[in-house]
């Protein structure tokens, strides 16, 4: 599979717990998080955001995040990775699961675009 899900928390539970929740629909689909700090410190870091860039198997990375500050590491971390990210402003559990079950049966990035669009954060 060439496409992948990367999600963003400041909290480690809130990162692991999306991932485990989106598994189950999407067992196949590559996903990474980089989430909390080094000694479970709230918030984000730009290197645990490449990591899990890197770490992905997929050459096309979904990048989800929680809040403001997680998405410039995001943007950051972005400019230093050879892979295609695709950053979305959207609602992070909704869309996350979404993507990752659309991902899962093969759908189009362009039709899961679509599907998110609702799930746009303004």
């Amino acid at each position: 599979m060439s496409n992948g899900v990367v999600i963003v928390s400041h909290v480690k539970e809130i990162g692991e717990g999306i991932e485990r929740l989106i598994r189950e629909v999407a067992k196949d689909v590559p996903i990474t998080v980089a989430a909390g700090l080094e000694q479970g410190e709230v918030g984000t870091s730009f290197e645990k955001i490449l990591t899990a860039f890197e770490s992905n198997t997929a050459e096309t990375l979904l990048a989800f995040y929680d809040l403001g500050s997680a998405k410039m590491n995001l943007e950051m971390a972005m400019d230093m990775t050879e892979k295609e990210i695709l950053l979305f402003d959207t609602a992070l559990v909704e869309s996350a699961y979404t993507a990752a079950a659309l991902l899962q049966v093969e759908t189009s990035i362009e039709t899961i675009k679509e599907q998110l669009l609702p799930l746009k954060i303004k």
